[in-house]
């Protein structure tokens, strides 16, 4: 964990290998528009609290708040990150903590009304991802919403190619050749396999397969709607 917590800062330092942004993420817009079509403002007002695993520079949070009066709370491993997150977010009702979402989560039963895990916790490993699965159906309040945000294995040559040549020790995953950290990649079976026991599975958004002249080219990921039962 110190690995990835000195990656992580490292990166927000330098961007050497993602571009990291300041504006809300497209997935997430989209599930808000397809939330208010759906609920109104019944999940998204200013007595609703959002939780965001893995939130960065805060951006997500600042956007729900900006947009939806939403209070916020979110944890990430790099104080980097988190202080980018703190000086962004000034007199907005979100609070950050730098922390692992490894560890318990010190928050009251049932009191989040939307979880954001985006492009998280594909960096743990499968009893850490059954831990924080555990932690976020406890925190959750009866009917709140999970948005869910990962690598999709499915018709993605990248991915064959990392399992093929880079395995990790557990099926699904494999240690990134450039960055050095572990990832598991998702197919649509595991995923309802792991989330659908405790979770109403409302959609399912893949991108695209990114082949260019056949050959493999940006990375697939799957954004789903969840609601807890």
């Amino acid at each position: 964990m110190d690995k990835h917590r000195a990656f992580w800062n490292k990166e927000y330092q330098t961007s050497e290998h993602l571009a990291l942004s300041s504006s809300p993420a497209e997935d997430l817009e989209k599930f808000c528009r397809w939330m208010e079509r759906a609920y109104k403002r019944e999940y998204f007002n200013p007595r609703a609290k959002a939780l965001d695993l893995g939130t960065g520079n805060g951006r997500n949070l600042i956007y729900l708040a900006e947009n939806f009066g939403m209070q916020g709370i979110g944890y990430d491993i790099s104080e980097v990150a988190i202080q980018e997150a703190k000086r962004a977010s000034q007199d907005l009702p979100i609070t950050y903590e730098a922390r692992s979402i490894v560890d318990p989560l010190p928050i009251p039963d049932e009191s989040i009304t939307l979880v954001l895990d985006m492009m998280t916790s594909h960096f743990l490993k499968k009893a850490e991802r059954e831990a924080l699965r555990a932690e976020i159906i406890r925190v959750l309040r009866p009917g709140g919403f999970f948005f869910f945000k990962s690598f999709l294995a499915e018709e993605d040559l990248n991915v064959k190619r990392l399992l093929r040549e880079h395995p990790a020790d557990e099926e699904g995953a494999y240690i990134h050749p450039r960055m050095g950290v572990y990832e598991y990649v998702w197919t649509e079976d595991s995923l309802r396999e792991f989330f659908g026991a405790d979770f109403e599975i409302h959609k399912i958004h893949k991108s695209h397969k990114h082949l260019k002249r056949g050959r493999a080219g940006k990375r697939r990921t799957m954004s789903v709607y969840m609601q807890k039962f």
